[in-house]
């Protein structure tokens, strides 16, 4: 699942994606680093040249760049060149810019930490409490979100094995979970809690302990019953995620006839104010 991310470089922030089993870096940014120039408009139209130039002297490193989406300094989604380390490490040395070699050991520590994360997981979790510690979040709930991460990856791996391969169909198979879970598709649930589509805010970030709980099970017993019945046709798969999604429905329900109110929160986690006597005001 492909991760949107900014580090910085001596104070420039340099956009970066997670694509194709490697880290792939906006050069626009990477040239504001090299030049000392923020201004966007400015910066673009440095790299416009560039590349034309590197076209023209036969240079396949524009040809390898990938126009992925980054968020743009307007919050919007947009498409953006972006290369690899090595096209990177080809680009910079097109740039004449005393922070060319400074940048070269930047870029390649990057990476480094990347493959240290692949090699050693728990370095990846660490960072990833860290994160969330920082933004307030209590070492209770984060625990559930990295544990619901972990079940979410098991669940995709599941699916892939089983022959779903398209996004599009992951994320109708994840909306029968959810529908069948919360009696809301995770659209429908972004529009509950007013979170806007457009900013990319991830629901489950946006979740209470309870339905976090709720949406692990969900997503648990359905690579449960998926592992064993081998499920092979969309149509087959979609019922297997129902019937998992149901179990965690039907969990909610009593949980909440039992605690006398509903276990589904317009408010977030942090809203809340971290409080558990309030996880019960949700979606």
């Amino acid at each position: 699942m492909p991760q949107n991310k900014i580090v910085l470089f001596e104070d420039v922030k340099i956009r970066k994606i997670w694509f194709e089993n490697q880290w792939y870096f906006s050069v626009v940014d990477v040239c504001a680093a090299l030049i000392g120039d923020t201004d966007y408009l400015t910066v673009r139209k440095y790299w416009n040249k560039l590349s034309e130039r590197l076209r023209g002297e036969g240079s396949e490193v524009v040809t390898n760049c990938h126009r992925l989406k980054l968020t743009a300094p307007d919050g919007k989604m947009r498409e953006t060149d972006c290369a690899n380390t090595e096209g990177l490490f080809r680009i910079i040395q097109s740039i004449p810019s005393p922070k060319a070699e400074p940048f070269k050991r930047w870029l390649a520590k990057v990476g480094y930490e990347r493959m240290q994360e692949i090699e050693d997981p728990e370095l990846a979790q660490d960072r990833m409490k860290q994160i969330y510690e920082a933004k307030g979040y209590s070492k209770d709930w984060i625990d559930k979100r990295l544990r619901g991460m972990a079940i979410r990856q098991n669940l995709t791996d599941e699916w892939k094995q089983r022959g779903v391969a398209k996004q599009s169909d992951f994320a109708i198979l994840t909306a029968e979970i959810s529908k069948a879970t919360f009696g809301m598709t995770p659209s429908e649930y972004k529009q509950f809690k007013n979170i806007p589509n457009q900013s990319k805010a991830n629901l489950r970030d946006n979740m209470t302990d309870l339905e976090l709980i709720f949406n692990m099970l969900g997503e648990q017993v359905t690579t449960e019953i998926s592992t064993q019945e081998k499920p092979k046709q969309m149509i087959e798969h979609k019922k297997v995620a129902k019937r998992g999604g149901n179990v965690a429905g039907n969990a909610r329900k009593a949980t909440e006839k039992e605690l006398g109110r509903t276990v589904i929160s317009k408010e977030d986690y942090l809203e809340l104010g971290n409080d558990d006597k309030l996880l019960g005001d949700i979606d």
